[in-house]
Formats: C-alpha cells, sequence, structure tokens
C-alpha cells in the first residue's frame, strides 16, 4: 500500500508523463483494493493528461471494471472501443469483463459484431458461459469451432470438458476427448485434469481411474480437482478413499482439496474424519479461507451439529450469503422452522444480498408453519429482487402456498409460470393431494403427460395417494402399468404406494402380490401391508403378518402396533387390543402416542366400557387431544350415553372450536334419547359460533368416469 502510495507521488512530480508512465500507475491501482480510485485515474488521464489511452490503457482498467461489477462501465467502455479502431485483444477482454459481470447476453453481440473473431475470443465466450452455467451454449459453441474447422485451444477444450461434465453429457464428453488427443493436448496436466474430472462426472469411474493412474506427475491441482468431481457426483466413498490415497502418495492437503471433501464426510456422516480435516485446517492456517469455512458450516451442519456450525459461523471475518443459506436451508430441512426464519432475518439487517437460495429456504420453513402471512410477505421480496423467473424460487412458492391452505394462489402462480419443468408439475400434483382434492391431482397427472413431460418416479409417487384416496381401482392399475412400462418397479418408495394404494381400493390380493415381488422391502413396506389387512378387517392376516415382520427381524414401530389396534377396532376384538397396548410398552418398550390412545378408547368405548375408558384417558401422561375426546364422542353415539358425549363434546370445542362434526353427533345422541329441545338447542349454538355444517359428498366410479355427488 505504501508502495502505491510513494509511487504515485512521484507520479505527481513528473513533469512529463506519456502513456507508458499513465499505464504502470493505472496497472498498479487495478490492482490495489481502490477500484473506483483506478476509473477515476483512467478519466483522469484523457481529461487532465491529455492523453490517449491505449490497448494497454483498457487491459489494465478492466479488472478493476470486473472488481467492481459496473455493467454500466462497462459499456461506457464498450462505447469508448466501438468510435476507435482497436485490435481483438482489446475487445477479448472487453467480452470478458461483460462476462465476469455476468452480462453473457451482451458479451455475445459484442462476440457476434467481431470481424475475425480468433481462438482466443471463442476461448474466452466459452470460459465466460462456463463460468455463468451456460453450459448448453459452451457445447453449441465448441460445435460451431468444429464444423467451422477453427483452430481450438486450451481454454476452448478445458470449457467444454466443463460443460460436459456439468451436463453429464458422455457422447459429447468422448467427441471432446479425441479432439483433445487429435491436438495433443491430453499430456498437459491443465487439460488432462477437467478431462478426468469429465469422466467421473458422467459416472464413467473406471475411466476416470485409468486416466488418473496413467497421468505422469500429477499435481496437487490434479488431485484435488478429481476428488471434488466424484463429491460433486455423489460417489463420497470414492471421493474419500482418493482423500486417503494422496496423503499417501505424500500429497498433504490444500484449501482446495479440504473443501472438495468436507462434503463427503458430510453425506456419510463420517463425524470423527470431518473433525479431524477440521483440525488440520487449524494447524496449516487455512481453516480462515472463506471457503473453507463455509463448507465447515455446511458440514457440521448436515450432521445437525449447530452448535460447532454456529461456532464456526460466528468466527468468520466475512460471512458470503452461501453460509447463511446453508443455515436457512438446514434449519427448514429439519423442521426448525423458527430457526431458520431467525437466521433469514439477521440476514436480512447485514449488507450480504439474499439470493434464490436464501428464498427457497426460508419458503420451506414459511410452509412447515403454514404461515400465510409470512408466505406472502417473502413473495413480496421475491418480486422485488426479480427472483420469480428462478424455477426452484417458483417451485418453493407454490408449495408453500398449497401448504398454507392458499391453493387458488398455487393454483395462480402455476397457470403464470412459462417454463413449467417436470419438477413444477410434481408440486401442483403433490398440492391438490396436500389439500384433499385428488381427482385434481389426477387429472394435473394426465396433463402432466398431455404436454409432453415423462413421469418420473416422484410423479407416480405423488399421484398413488389421490388413487388410494378416491379408491379408484382403474386409475390405480392404468399407474401400475405406467410404472411399469417406465422401469421403476424396481424402486421400493413406489412399489409402497402401490401396495397402499391396492388395500386401500380393497384388493389386498394386489397388494399381497407387490409385496412378494418386491426384493428390497423396507420397514415401510412390512408396515404399509400390515396396515392394508387392518383396513380390510383381515385381523388374523393383520396377527399373523406381525408375527412374520418379528421372525424376519424386522424393527416393529409404533406404526405397527397402530395398525394391530385399528385391526382389533375394527373387528371388536376387546382383549386382544388390550393384550396388544400392553405389549407397546411392556415388552417393546415404546411409549404410547396420542395415536393408540384414540385407537383404545374407541375400542373400549364401543364395547360399552365406560368406566375402563375414563380410566385409561385419565391414566395418559400427555393431554388427550381431539382425537382422543372425538373417539369416546363416537362410542357414546353408538350406546347414546349422553352424560360422557357431552364430556367429551365440551373437551373438543375447548380443541377445535371450528370442528361441526362433533356438533352434528351430538345433536344426533339428543335426537336418538328423544331430547329434541337439547338437539334444536345444540344447532343455535352451531349458529350462533359460527359453526357450519360441511355438506357430505362421495365419489361414484360409473364407467370409469369419476362423479362427485354432494348430500
Amino acid at each position: 500500500m505504501w508502495a502505491l502510495v510513494h509511487a504515485r507521488q512521484v507520479f505527481d512530480k513528473m513533469p512529463d508523463r506519456d502513456v507508458a508512465v499513465w499505464n504502470a500507475m493505472l496497472s498498479g491501482l487495478s490492482q490495489s483494493s481502490d477500484c473506483a480510485q483506478a476509473v477515476e485515474f483512467f478519466c483522469s488521464m484523457q481529461l487532465l493528461g491529455g492523453v490517449e489511452p491505449n490497448t494497454v490503457s483498457l487491459l489494465n482498467l478492466f479488472p478493476s471494471i470486473h472488481k467492481l461489477s459496473s455493467v454500466r462501465l462497462c459499456k461506457c467502455v464498450h462505447g469508448y472501443v466501438t468510435r476507435r479502431n482497436f485490435p481483438n485483444t482489446v475487445v477479448n477482454g472487453l467480452i470478458d469483463v461483460y462476462l465476469k459481470c455476468k452480462r453473457t447476453d451482451i458479451a455475445y453481440q459484442v462476440f457476434e459484431l467481431m470481424q475475425e473473431p480468433d481462438d482466443v475470443s471463442w476461448g474466452t465466450l466459452m470460459a465466460g458461459f462456463a463460468l455463468n452455467g451456460c453450459h448448453y451454449e459452451v457445447l453449441e459453441l465448441f460445435d460451431q469451432i468444429k464444423n467451422n474447422n477453427l483452430n481450438v485451444n486450451m481454454v476452448s477444450v478445458v470449457s467444454a470438458l466443463s460443460a460436459a461434465g456439468e451436463t453429464k453429457d458422455l457422447v459429447k464428453g468422448k467427441m471432446i476427448h479425441e479432439c483433445v488427443k487429435k491436438n495433443k493436448f491430453d499430456s498437459d496436466i491443465r487439460v488432462s485434469t477437467p478431462l478426468i474430472t469429465m469422466y467421473a462426472k458422467c459416472g464413467e469411474l473406471k475411466k476416470a481411474h485409468d486416466l488418473f493412474n496413467s497421468l505422469s506427475g500429477k499435481d496437487m491441482v490434479a488431485w484435488s480437482a478429481v476428488i471434488a468431481a466424484l463429491t460433486q457426483s455423489g460417489y463420497h466413498e470414492e471421493a474419500i478413499s482418493l482423500f486417503c490415497d494422496m496423503q499417501r502418495a505424500g500429497f498433504k492437503p490444500s484449501m482446495v482439496t479440504v473443501v472438495g471433501v468436507l462434503p463427503a464426510f458430510a453425506e456419510l456422516c463420517f463425524k470423527k474424519l470431518g473433525k479431524s480435516v477440521h483440525c488440520y485446517s487449524i494447524r496449516h492456517d487455512i481453516v480462515y479461507d472463506i471457503s473453507v469455512e463455509t463448507s465447515l458450516v455446511a458440514m457440521y451442519a448436515k450432521f445437525d451439529d449447530f452448535t460447532s456450525a454456529m461456532i464456526v459461523f460466528d468466527r468468520m471475518f466475512y460471512k458470503e450469503v452461501v453460509a447463511w443459506n446453508v443455515l436457512i436451508n438446514r434449519y427448514a430441512q429439519i423442521g426448525e422452522a423458527n430457526l431458520a426464519i431467525k437466521m433469514f432475518c439477521e440476514l436480512q439487517l447485514t449488507e450480504v444480498l439474499t439470493d434464490p437460495g436464501t428464498i427457497v429456504g426460508v419458503v420451506s420453513a414459511s410452509a412447515h408453519l403454514a404461515n400465510l402471512n409470512l408466505g406472502t410477505s417473502i413473495h413480496g421480496l421475491v418480486m422485488k429482487r426479480g427472483f420469480e423467473s428462478d424455477c426452484h424460487v417458483n417451485n418453493a412458492l407454490i408449495d408453500m402456498y398449497s401448504k398454507s391452505r392458499s391453493l387458488s394462489s398455487a393454483e395462480l402462480l402455476f397457470g403464470l409460470t412459462k417454463n413449467q419443468d417436470q419438477v413444477l408439475w410434481n408440486v401442483m400434483i403433490g398440492a391438490y393431494m396436500r389439500n384433499r382434492y385428488a381427482q385434481e391431482s389426477i387429472n394435473t397427472f394426465h396433463q402432466m403427460k398431455f404436454e409432453g413431460f415423462r413421469p418420473s418416479l416422484v410423479t407416480y409417487v405423488s399421484t398413488l395417494p389421490a388413487v388410494s384416496y378416491l379408491a379408484a381401482i382403474k386409475e390405480g392399475t392404468s399407474l401400475h402399468a405406467g410404472i411399469y412400462r417406465m422401469g421403476y418397479i424396481s424402486h421400493t418408495i413406489v412399489l409402497n404406494g402401490l401396495i397402499d394404494m391396492y388395500s386401500k381400493c380393497g384388493r389386498v390380493d394386489l397388494s399381497e402380490a407387490v409385496f412378494r415381488e418386491l426384493k428390497d422391502k423396507d420397514d415401510v413396506s412390512w408396515n404399509v401391508m400390515l396396515a392394508g389387512y387392518a383396513l380390510n378387517g383381515r385381523v388374523d392376516c393383520a396377527f399373523g403378518f406381525f408375527s412374520h415382520m418379528q421372525d424376519n427381524l424386522v424393527d416393529v414401530d409404533p406404526v405397527s402396533f397402530l395398525s394391530l389396534l385399528s385391526a382389533c377396532r375394527h373387528a371388536g376384538l376387546v382383549k386382544e387390543g388390550k393384550h396388544v397396548f400392553n405389549l407397546i410398552k411392556e415388552r417393546h418398550n415404546i411409549e404410547p402416542k396420542l395415536e393408540h390412545y384414540a385407537c383404545m378408547v374407541d375400542l373400549l368405548g364401543r364395547a360399552g366400557l365406560y368406566d375402563e375408558t375414563l380410566r385409561l384417558i385419565e391414566s395418559m401422561q400427555m393431554e388427550p387431544d381431539g382425537g382422543v375426546w372425538g373417539g369416546l364422542l363416537g362410542a357414546c353415539q353408538m350406546h347414546g350415553n349422553v352424560k360422557l358425549a357431552e364430556l367429551a363434546l365440551d373437551n373438543l370445542v375447548r380443541l377445535e372450536p371450528r370442528n361441526q362434526a362433533h356438533y352434528v353427533v351430538l345433536s344426533s345422541i339428543y335426537a336418538q334419547s328423544g331430547r329434541w329441545a337439547d338437539a334444536r338447542s345444540l344447532r343455535l349454538k352451531m349458529i350462533e359460533s359460527g359453526v357450519k355444517k360441511t355438506p357430505g359428498w362421495s365419489w361414484v366410479n360409473e364407467k370409469q368416469d369419476l362423479s362427485m355427488l354432494e348430500g
């Protein structure tokens, strides 16, 4: 810094200053932290010094414009360059600075207007497009170079390899590899490293491994690049293995290596290894690099070790938005919505600008809370910041509105989206089902196919619950056929959905057939099949299947016992139900949940065992919810027990004041007992409270068409 000040003092005292002297001073200012001073100096060069800037002047100025990220300055210099006859070197620099300011559109226009773009021009444009994530455009530019028989340089090849890896286009990657060999670039470590990375990202691990082993003189860059590529492609164990090989080969991990391997530890939950690398970073003084700090925050957050994550985060000298996003998104993912929103509010008080990644996290938190006011406020911020065109933000907003019971807003956003992708259709299918619009969910599935979108695994998993809800067996068998055609029949998650669907359609035989075909059964598979037996009143099968689960060492959980209790409830098997309920805690050391108590209350109440039912409610360690009192109210309706029904309703009104069904049940009990005055009084109380009776409805399946009847 002092050297620059001294240089400026010497410069100011010089009587005669030619363009070379001005350029030397401009170069020093451009390399300093005060980029605005460099721009001001460039203007003074012309206005005060009367010196015409040359090629070197402009090349020295471009780094300052990039650091300032000023498109306005770019355009000013662009006009200056256009009015004068500068060589390709300057135009290439102008293209580069536009690209670094994220204006790929203007950069391409400048390139198109060049009379004779050279190989540097092509390379600069391709590298900039790759930097901005325009990978398909990079591959198109590479095709143009080849089709026009133009010379390729290393920058073009490296950019094309990077694009092929990011798009996982192995065919294109192999074509570029042939070009590399033809131009004899494969012996250069600067090309061979991205070549190996491309194969790794395309899933060709053997090819990547063979090329890596054939490298002579592997340097730290090569090791780090391949480790990072394996991590980014989801090959976490391979990345960690290579990380260990690198150290055995005598290389000490660099900052880039650490950033590349930490996500692998996070994904595999290798806490000890992650912490040891953290200690290594401290010992070798690379822990204070912002990329390392951000990666450490992400790793600890993935471990759900927020104490360690916040220690690293709080010590960061400068917190980039990525570090904030990591914490906000992780809090949202694990259901800590209030903490996610708290972090977002803290971020708003800083000078760090939010990006689409921030918005996705806080919108997800808002959806978890079903907080429509918060969600709409964030939507306003999205509009203000111009993020509404981001597909991830748009999908998150639609999901948030559907979870906040504002389906009309979700539909509106969906309709306004220009570039609807497969993910968006899946979100909308799930949104309808979440709000119990099952037929609309199925209709959206068919509309998606009509629009030319190929249903994904997620599409089928999202649509099956709608079919189950309507018990639409013909629609279900059609989905089953589609799942088979699309090659998803080996995926456990979708087969679990099929088992559930067939059970709810009353076709336990088909559920059993799917269950038998399922090779990789998980706990959900067993529980869904058990629930199917219970739902269809197959009590003997349910108990036999439960024994089969234990024989196969399946971990029985609260869901398993709930299915058994439901089977007992449907069949009125009080003795067996008591036995199952006692098993939950005594033999399996599982604390009964509210659902278990609700099931037992319903079972005992329907059997007329009211004293035992009340004792069970009084023995509960948690406060009875609407399910428990609702079970008692339903049992009272069966036996006409007015006194207990009134007790149940008092508690239900306190817990669920807007639920009209409870009033209707008690009114029916009054009517059964001939207490018409009480029935009328209760109806008046409903009206005074603003509670309205929801009309009943039924689905009628006639010739494959579903119709809804209200009543």
